[in-house]
């Protein structure tokens, strides 16, 4: 049977609630007194019995973070940066799925209701309005990173996708190319697709250059849309000499069937990738991408989320900036 402070007391010699106080840091007792419970609790195995006491507290110092359910694996970082904010503060993180294109977030709020999580974290969700008022309804503090809702009362952090892509082309303009294609946005979604398609045309139309719909090869960010948009342009014959390319993976992929039909990366065909995730500087050649700070928007999401949840105020949302890393995957056209 499972310690408990019974046990303890009987076997440190203190009465039961002074071993409660020890337990539970409450102070009133000597530096002997806190060793000797300390040592006996180690000793009988005695752990602390944390439903209880979130029942008393009506905490659980849990924080729940909701994530798609995608090809891409980026999302390691984002949750780095969460759990080393959570754990500082000494909360646990639990996971959840929302399934493809979100279509599970209704039982993912579900689980995080019946958790009784102190606050959530939403990474790159789409949010309806049906699902911002589950949301709202739980009324426990939220943050949402690297996706957003057109509702102020939703914070969120994340980039600015337009302004990335736009960066990202405007490089490649900037080297002399002028047929550059597109590979791996999904056109329908508002959050990540959308943004760096308005994003790849603006800058070609800010530049004169003519935007021809047939170079922008639609996906889902994944390796296999990358592969499949490649494979397109060389059957399509598309006199292209640069693909913008919505995530790192969807670079990956194109480098994967430039490979296989002796195409050359950088001397053949340019590529920017976005991300800048861990597979953009293992690839070969190292890719040039957009960087999304992910590591800080995670650490920085959570600090937030706790700031609410500890001292009850509500929390701005913030737009942080990318930056595009140079490696080897662009050539100068002279």
């Amino acid at each position: 049977m499972a310690a408990t402070i019974k046990d303890i007391g009987r076997v440190a010699g203190v009465s039961t609630a002074t071993v409660s106080r020890v337990i539970n840091n409450l102070g009133g007792y000597n530096e002997e007194t806190e060793k000797k419970v300390m040592a006996v609790a180690k000793a009988l195995g005695y752990r602390k019995n944390e439903s209880a006491r979130s029942l008393v507290q009506k905490s659980t110092n849990i924080i729940g973070v909701i994530m798609p359910d995608v090809a891409t694996n980026f999302y390691g970082d984002i949750v780095n940066g969460i759990e080393d904010a959570s754990y500082e503060y000494g909360y646990s993180v639990i996971l959840t799925h929302a399934g493809i294109n979100g279509c599970r977030i209704n039982e993912s709020l579900n689980l995080m209701g019946e958790r009784r999580v102190d606050g959530i974290i939403i990474v790159s969700v789409e949010l309806h309005e049906a699902e911002i008022e589950s949301l709202t309804s739980l009324d426990i503090p939220f943050i949402l990173l690297s996706t957003k809702t057109n509702r102020e009362d939703t914070p969120y952090i994340k980039v600015d996708d337009f302004s990335a892509a736009y960066t990202a082309v405007n490089y490649l303009i900037e080297n002399n190319h002028r047929v550059i294609g597109m590979a791996g946005a999904n056109p329908v979604d508002p959050i990540a697709g959308t943004p760096r398609i308005n994003g790849y045309i603006q800058a070609l139309t800010d530049h004169g250059i003519k935007v021809d719909l047939n170079l922008i090869k639609a996906g889902d960010f994944s390796f296999e849309s990358g592969k499949s948009a490649m494979q397109q342009f060389i059957e399509d014959k598309a006199p292209i000499t640069a693909v913008f390319c919505a995530s790192d993976e969807a670079a990956l992929g194109i480098i994967s069937i430039c490979f296989e039909n002796g195409i050359s990366v950088p001397n053949d065909i340019s590529l920017v990738g976005y991300d800048n995730s861990t597979v953009s500087y293992m690839s070969i050649p190292p890719l040039t991408t957009v960087a999304q700070p992910f590591y800080k928007m995670g650490k920085e999401g959570c600090l937030k989320l706790i700031g609410s949840i500890q001292n009850k105020t509500n929390i701005e949302s913030e737009v942080i900036p990318h930056e595009l890393v140079v490696r080897q995957s662009v050539k100068k056209i002279s």
